[in-house]
């Protein structure tokens, strides 16, 4: 039996054009051979999310061709879960090199990543950009990897009286990405340390920077409100919230929450 599940929703907000990607293996459409299952493994699950970026065309062939590498690589090896999130990440980005070597009019996509393998002692992740991982427990929210934009190097500066609050929540370059999934080195990549158990009405959810449309008492509030009715009841939940807000800038925002299976 699969010891977590899953749900997963998106919405395009304001756009006119979807750059989100998700998969989660086993469940989701990976693009996997159909002869690779779990079977002989102990029981885990893999879910990743990227959000592109360069253009409608490039972002999304970006995001889709991140997350289905990455699947297919961390899915197909065996052995140690941080070096097989690293396998995944480089297949991901050593694909998006050889589709920009192939046709320049492509350069400039890439996405962000983040992925996180989920076993039964826990779970570990990669991540690269600024998509957000949170771990809800105990009615909190909190953020587990690192954001690889600009947002972090401006509310420092807000600390030491370089900016106002308002200045820097309002800065343009808020976010620019200072990592990405884009076929170059990766200048930062955040893994995980050991495995973070996750424990019974525990959530972890992968999202899109979208989200961050909603204030984290919001998230909070939402996950509380729906955490019994199970994992595609929250993230159903999130993204209508976003929708609700009306946001006439809104980004894509794709969530996929995961908790334990109930026993």
């Amino acid at each position: 039996m699969q010891p977590f599940e899953y749900g997963a929703c998106t919405t395009q907000g304001a756009r006119n054009y979807q750059e989100d990607s998700a998969l989660i293996w086993p469940g989701g459409d990976a693009m996997l051979p159909a002869s690779l299952t779990a079977d002989g493994r102990e029981p885990e699950m893999v879910a990743v999310l990227a959000d592109g970026m360069g253009g409608h065309a490039g972002g999304a062939l970006a995001s889709r061709m991140a997350c289905e590498e990455f699947i297919k690589s961390v899915a197909l090896l065996d052995g140690d879960v941080h070096d097989r999130l690293a396998a995944g990440l480089h297949a991901a980005n050593d694909a998006i090199a050889d589709k920009v070597s192939n046709n320049p009019l492509l350069n400039g996509m890439g996405s962000t990543l983040v992925g996180v393998i989920f076993k039964t002692e826990g779970v570990v992740w990669v991540s690269v950009g600024d998509s957000p991982l949170f771990l809800y427990r105990g009615g909190e929210i909190a953020v587990l990897n690192e954001d690889h934009s600009l947002a972090p190097e401006l509310d420092r500066m807000v600390e030491q009286g370089r900016m106002t609050s308002e200045a820097a929540r309002r800065d343009p370059r808020r976010h620019m990405l200072r990592s990405a999934v884009t076929g170059d080195d990766l200048d930062l990549v955040d893994f995980s340390g050991k495995p973070l158990r996750v424990e019974p009405g525990d959530y972890v959810i992968l999202a899109s920077d979208g989200v961050n449309s909603l204030e984290p008492t919001e998230i909070e509030r939402i996950v509380a409100a729906y955490a019994d009715d199970g994992a595609d009841a929250v993230a159903k939940a999130l993204i209508r919230a976003v929708e609700a807000l009306r946001d006439p800038h809104q980004d894509n925002t794709t969530v996929v929450a995961v908790r334990r299976a109930p026993v």
